[in-house]
């Protein structure tokens, strides 16, 4: 879709179109444009349009469908004339498509042309994976012991750290779920799964070290399950022969020595693009995520499957209006089947809570030119580029293909990063066009800008800008390819993330659609 951006200037007044059946632009001036304002297909503004906002390229009648992207974003609620302004307000939300109906693997792209020679310096595990950090994770069974398990990471980093340089840091994954749950309850497999893929993640090196108060309902033996002894250690702070405070410290200090030794032994080696497993996000969306940043992570998708690696794409209610556009991808009748059966789910799953997709987009989104869920899920499935879907998973699940993959997850940043950790992501890029610190101390985060206005004021923060390709400076290809790139310094630890950098992470938000009693 990205492809065909159709740009119309007159004395810097610039438009972007996406689509040539599109009815609406949107305005890329930063600041926005006041009424007069004439574009060289002879377009002038009726009012002020705020960037980003849309414009009406011709008269829209009242009911009249809203076009972006050659797709319907809604109805018009009332008559909408030439050259004005298309907020949120005056655009009613459409039907979801029906998931019973969808074409399945009827448009399943051909694998392009293999890309080889590309490399990076990675941490090789026993397991066959590759690690992009050298971290020690410390896994809580239990929200109780997050403040014991934040006190042992200062003593980790003050008393233990100095002494094995080749270990990057220490995380303490520390999450609200564990007890006063369901824990038997259907749904209870999602953070149950999502906990215990995450300690195993390929940046912890294989290493699992569990934290745990004794008496909760998800009990450590969960989380270590077909570990060996060497590989995992567990401490109870509930144990009697714990006398006092100290005693709990000096075991998990203990514990934590014999990880680190182990972890100290890693060395970076060359790994081929292939081992690469790199989750894409956006948060913070403005209606140039669709049309320069999302479309510069699908071009930079799609090389990465070519090269061999796995790509995840995520947020379900960010696809779920788009649906339609990815079922025909399915590798197979079986992915697609997948696909809906995730979609089903979700929709399901806000039924219960009494609310719907519209829940979302949010008032940032909204200021940033979005006008409802259906313009943002268009401009989010552009991170997948081009490649077939070669498996959907389930939130926390660990991909069994290499490929462009779905991981279901909710929109939420934090909540979705937390899930693809657990998928096994070594590597995230995350596009926003308002502007989020977000980062995640597991992996690296390279933060890319949709707009420039946003680059510059967040020089500090962002690590690349797509917003050039709204001026006509750059395009998709080139970014794509610079993006690329980066992905491969930053894997190797030739570079580092601002957000890496400056030491800027959120904490992890496990997934909990169960009971909690």
């Amino acid at each position: 879709m990205s492809d065909s951006i159709i740009f119309s200037q007159l004395n810097s007044n610039i438009y972007i179109k996406v689509h040539d059946s599109d009815n609406v632009a949107i305005v890329a001036n930063d600041g926005g444009l006041v009424a007069g304002s004439r574009f060289d297909c002879g377009l002038e503004l009726i009012g002020f349009i705020p960037q980003g906002h849309k414009i009406a390229l011709e008269d829209i009648a009242k009911k009249g469908e809203i076009t972006r992207y050659g797709q319907v974003i809604g109805y018009a609620v009332k008559f909408i004339p030439k050259g004005s302004w298309i907020d949120e307000s005056l655009v009613s939300l459409p039907v979801a498509p029906q998931l019973s109906c969808l074409d399945k693997a009827t448009e399943v792209p051909e694998p392009k042309p293999e890309l080889s020679g590309y490399t990076f310096e990675g941490y090789r595990n026993a397991d066959g994976s590759v690690g992009t950090k050298n971290l020690l994770g410390i896994t809580t069974s239990v929200h109780c012991v997050a403040g014991v398990v934040d006190y042992i990471v200062r003593q980790i980093e003050q008393k233990l750290l100095p002494k094995f340089p080749n270990v990057d840091g220490v995380v303490p994954l520390n999450h609200l779920y564990g007890c006063g749950v369901a824990i038997n309850a259907p749904a209870a497999v999602i953070p149950i799964r999502t906990i215990t893929n995450i300690s195993q993640n390929p940046n912890f090196g294989g290493e699992v070290m569990v934290i745990s108060l004794g008496c909760e309902k998800l009990q450590p033996s969960v989380l270590t399950k077909g570990l060996d002894e060497m590989q995992s250690t567990v401490v109870e702070l509930q144990d009697p022969k714990h006398n006092g405070f100290e005693s709990m410290v000096a075991q998990v200090l203990q514990n934590a020595e014999h990880h680190l030794k182990r972890l100290n032994q890693r060395k970076r080696e060359t790994c081929l693009a292939s081992e690469l497993v790199v989750g894409m996000q956006c948060g913070g969306s403005d209606a140039f995520s669709g049309v320069t940043a999302n479309p510069v992570v699908g071009f930079a998708s799609d090389l990465l499957v070519r090269c061999g690696a796995t790509v995840m794409f995520s947020e379900v209610t960010e696809v779920r209006d788009a649906v339609h556009l990815l079922t025909p991808r399915a590798a197979s009748v079986e992915v697609a089947d997948r696909l809906i059966e995730e979609m089903q789910w979700y929709d399901n799953y806000l039924k219960m809570g009494q609310t719907d997709r519209a829940a979302n987009p949010s008032p940032g989104n909204k200021k940033g030119g979005l006008a409802n869920v259906v313009e943002k899920a268009l401009g989010s499935i552009a991170k997948s580029g081009t490649s077939a879907i070669s498996e959907v998973l389930s939130p926390g699940q660990k991909p069994t293909k290499r490929g462009l993959i779905f991981a279901a997850t909710p929109a939420s940043d934090f909540v979705c990063g937390t899930q693809q950790l657990a998928s096994g992501i070594n590597m995230q890029v995350f596009t926003t066009g308002r502007g989020t610190p977000y980062g995640l101390l597991a992996v690296p985060v390279i933060k890319m800008s949709t707009r420039n206005d946003l680059a510059n004021r967040w020089h500090d923060l962002i690590d690349i800008n797509a917003g050039t390709i709204a001026t006509g400076e750059n395009t998709i290809e080139e970014k794509g390819w610079e993006l690329f790139h980066l992905i491969l310094e930053i894997a190797s630890g030739h570079r580092q993330t601002h957000s890496d950098r400056l030491g800027l992470y959120n904490q992890l938000a496990v997934f909990n659609p169960a009971p909690i009693t």
